[in-house]
């Protein structure tokens, strides 16, 4: 698919190889798209400020923190722009979370060049893209009226505790990461045991195994 339609894209993440690549993709699509860079939230944001932008590509992890929070503050900025998640980490435990937090698709860094076209142009066309296992696991979801993902029972905050802790993060250092209080680390950690009906690390590192990319 060829397109002569002066589109802006806006390609946000932190490796400059990656993003260059993006935008190769995108000039075959597009013949008149003009693509901006981001390396961080900053730079995003600056670009989103300046610019109306048709289509954001966003990785999930920044230096600077996580998109999740700000999907709202790109939101606030530019109401109507498609927001298009790229990562590498595990579509199956993140899709929905940011589906449901503002994005308009997602996509795995592992997807190969016609699924990144495939999603681009969709995108564009209708404004939103998931995968085919995606749809599955929200027709499953809705059925059986439950996660099939344990993880899925996590809040964000949650997941993302839990996600120090499986590497080996002290209290001290999550909530040096996370800005939340010591007392509030202890009661995430019992929150999260308790949700996965665990009682040890190691039976976390495994649940992170079996069922997210980052437990490997």
């Amino acid at each position: 698919m060829k397109s002569s339609d002066n589109y802006q894209f806006l390609i946000a993440d932190d490796h400059s190889i990656l993003r260059q690549g993006v935008s190769l993709i995108i000039k075959e699509l597009f013949l008149n798209a003009t693509v901006h860079h981001a390396g961080n939230f900053k730079d995003t944001f600056k670009v989103l400020r300046d610019t109306k932008i048709d289509l954001l590509i966003l990785d999930i992890h920044f230096p600077d923190g996580n998109s999740l929070n700000i999907l709202k503050e790109i939101r606030s900025i530019q109401p109507k722009v498609k927001i298009l998640m790229f990562s590498g980490y595990d579509e199956s435990i993140y899709a929905m979370r940011y589906l449901n937090a503002g994005a308009s698709g997602y996509l795995s860094k592992e997807s190969s060049e016609s699924e990144m076209k495939n999603a681009i142009g969709s995108m564009i066309l209708s404004g939103k893209y998931i995968t085919s296992n995606v749809k599955d696991r929200i027709l499953d979801s809705y059925i059986s009226k439950k996660p099939l993902n344990p993880l899925d029972l996590l809040s964000n905050r949650e997941l993302e505790v839990a996600r120090l802790l499986i590497k080996g993060y002290g209290n001290l250092h999550i909530l040096e990461t996370l800005n939340v209080k010591k007392t509030t680390v202890s009661t995430y950690k019992y929150r999260i045991f308790e949700k996965l009906q665990i009682d040890n690390l190691a039976s976390l590192i495994e649940l992170f195994q079996l069922f997210s990319d980052e437990g490997n």
